[in-house]
């Protein structure tokens, strides 16, 4: 199977509740949840660490993260940054999420898998997903270090090691080789990892080198050429994102359905553009007029295809096309 089962189960059964039961238009699937944004890494492409310079020193505690949890209540939490593997408490807040019974990703730079490993417990809705964008050399220029690809790839040696779930996350920019992604994900396969997530860059407003950034036609071109590429390898992009990707159909951003709670409140309106802070996830899907946000709509979403607005689309059903739920059913279970 794709995933798991018993995180197919509850995500499955979440949305069927909202949607069926509840007949929620709008709702959280994917909590966002970066608990500091300090990094010990300065990433070429990342918006993070540049955009909350001023707050990098601060981070949500045990409490104020389990709130949003409660509060956001959706069944997946990826646990984010900054480098959420220097939060102190990350062991523990991790088991505590996974006691109300979500689905939890650790999104991390792979630098101290092995050595926080011990703080956590291998389970079925628990993965580690380790970012990758290249091989040792590029992946090393694009994270400003030499020596974090190989930290990396020991962290997740270790936690395959333990039995512990493994993905990847690999970010495409311009000047990203297919080639290069292709010979990554071979390697990787032959370590055990359990799965791979790919998607383009988005260009954010405090990174100052745009060059490394794609436009509309650029992904499109770039991902129509890797096409059998994602019929290699157990890819958790869904085929319907993947043809999104590729310019085979057309999606409606979904940013709602991936709410993001840091250290100044609930990012409106989404992961990527931030217009505004909410005191609550109510006032963001509330107050947020998502009309205006979204392709030909607002220029800076002009260029984004990136998974955390569009991905969500095809499991909360926006764009639905025929066939798209067995397509979906076949991939869960190749």
């Amino acid at each position: 199977m794709r995933f798991p089962l018993p995180m197919t189960t509850r995500i499955a059964g979440y949305v069927a509740r909202k949607r069926l039961v509840e007949r929620a238009e709008k709702f959280p699937m994917v909590l966002m949840l970066e608990p500091l944004h300090a990094c010990n890494l300065t990433c070429t492409g990342c918006g993070r660490i540049r955009e909350y310079e001023s707050t990098i020193k601060q981070r949500l505690s045990l409490d104020e993260c389990l709130a949003a949890v409660d509060e956001a209540g959706a069944p997946v939490v990826s646990i984010c940054g900054g480098e959420p593997m220097i939060y102190p408490a990350i062991g523990e807040l991790v088991a505590k999420i996974q006691e109300r019974k979500k689905v939890v990703i650790l999104c991390t730079n792979g630098m101290f898998t092995r050595k926080r490993l011990g703080e956590f417990k291998p389970s079925r809705t628990f993965f580690f997903n380790i970012h990758l964008d290249g091989m040792r050399d590029n992946h090393d220029v694009a994270v400003e270090r030499k020596g974090v690809f190989d930290a990396a790839i020991d962290g997740i040696k270790a936690a395959k090691e333990k039995t512990f779930l493994v993905c990847t996350n690999t970010t495409v920019y311009h000047e990203t080789d297919m080639n290069e992604l292709d010979e990554m994900f071979a390697y990787l396969t032959s370590l055990g990892v359990d799965g791979f997530i790919i998607s383009p860059a988005y260009s954010y407003a405090a990174v100052n080198t745009k060059d490394i950034f794609m436009t509309r036609e650029d992904i499109r071109a770039k991902f129509s050429a890797a096409e059998a590429m994602f019929r290699k390898y157990k890819f958790h992009t869904s085929p319907v994102y993947e043809e999104f990707l590729r310019g085979k159909r057309e999606m409606q951003c979904t940013a709602w359905a991936s709410p993001t709670r840091n250290i100044k409140g609930w990012k409106g309106p989404c992961y990527l553009i931030t217009d505004t802070h909410h005191d609550s996830l109510s006032s963001l899907m509330n107050d947020t007029q998502w009309e205006n946000y979204g392709y030909g709509k607002d220029p800076r979403c002009e260029n984004c295809m990136v998974h955390v607005g569009y991905e969500t689309s095809a499991a909360v059903g926006v764009n639905s096309q025929l066939g798209d739920m067995l397509k979906m059913i076949k991939w869960q279970m190749s």
